[in-house]
C-alpha cells in the first residue's frame, strides 16, 4: 500500500473518531442530541370549547336537566345546566318556568372551567320572560327587552336555546315579542345562526294576532 494512499485516509478516520466525542459533549450539556427536526415552538394550548368533564359546579342543584347555548370560538355551544321546576305545575306555568330558567341560566357567568375553555355569554342580566297575552297565540313567550333590542350575539343565544326546550315544542323555532303587547316573530335556529351567531341572524317570521 502506498504512502499516498495511507495520508488519504486520515481525514476520514479523524472524522469518526470526532462523532462520539461531539455526542459526549452534547449530552453533558443537558441537550440529547437527536436525528429529526425539533420544533422549538410554545407549547400547544389547551383545546378551545373543550371540558375535560361534567361542570358539577353547575350541575349541583336537582331539577329539570337542559341546554344553554353558550358562545365559544366564534359559534354556539351547548352545555348542560338544570332548571328547577315544582312538582304538580301546570303545563303553560312550567313552560315560562322552564324559560325564566333558561333565561337566567344564560345570563350567569360561565363557571371558571367554562371560562378556561372559552366560553362567554352576552344575554344581559334581569331579562324576564311570561306567557301569551291577549291575542298572542299559546305558545309565545313576551320578553321583558323586545328581541330587536337584545345583540345579534345574545339573540342567537335565545332563540337556539329556547326552540329545543321544553318551553316550546322543540321544532326549532320559537315565538317571542317584547313586553308591550307588540308584533311577534318566530325565530329559527339554524346552522348558520349556530356557527355565525355574530353575523347571520335567526331568521324570522311576523306572526298575525288573533
Amino acid at each position: 500500500m502506498s504512502v499516498r494512499r495511507l495520508t488519504a485516509r486520515r481525514p476520514t478516520v479523524r472524522r469518526l473518531l470526532t462523532l462520539p466525542l461531539l455526542g459526549l459533549l452534547v449530552s453533558g450539556c443537558g441537550i440529547r442530541a437527536t436525528q429529526v427536526p425539533t420544533d422549538f415552538g410554545a407549547a400547544p394550548s389547551r383545546v378551545p370549547c373543550s371540558l375535560a368533564g361534567p361542570d358539577l359546579a353547575t350541575q349541583s342543584a336537582r331539577g329539570v336537566p337542559v341546554q344553554v347555548f353558550l358562545l365559544c370560538g366564534a359559534s354556539l355551544v351547548a352545555v348542560d345546566r338544570t332548571v328547577r321546576v315544582p312538582e304538580g305545575t301546570p303545563d303553560a306555568r312550567r313552560r315560562v318556568i322552564v324559560a325564566q330558567g333558561l333565561l337566567d341560566q344564560l345570563a350567569a357567568s360561565p363557571s371558571a372551567a367554562e371560562r378556561s375553555a372559552g366560553y362567554t355569554t352576552y344575554v344581559p342580566g334581569g331579562l324576564t320572560v311570561r306567557g301569551p297575552g291577549p291575542g298572542d297565540p299559546e305558545d309565545a313567550l313576551r320578553l321583558s327587552t323586545a328581541p330587536s333590542r337584545l345583540t345579534s350575539y345574545a339573540l342567537a343565544q335565545l332563540v337556539c336555546t329556547l326552540s329545543d326546550s321544553a318551553a316550546t315544542e322543540g321544532d326549532g323555532s320559537v315565538t317571542l315579542g317584547g313586553p308591550t303587547g307588540g308584533p311577534l316573530r318566530r325565530y329559527d335556529c339554524t346552522a348558520d345562526v349556530r356557527d355565525r351567531p355574530g353575523t347571520a341572524e335567526p331568521p324570522s317570521t311576523e306572526i298575525p294576532r288573533r
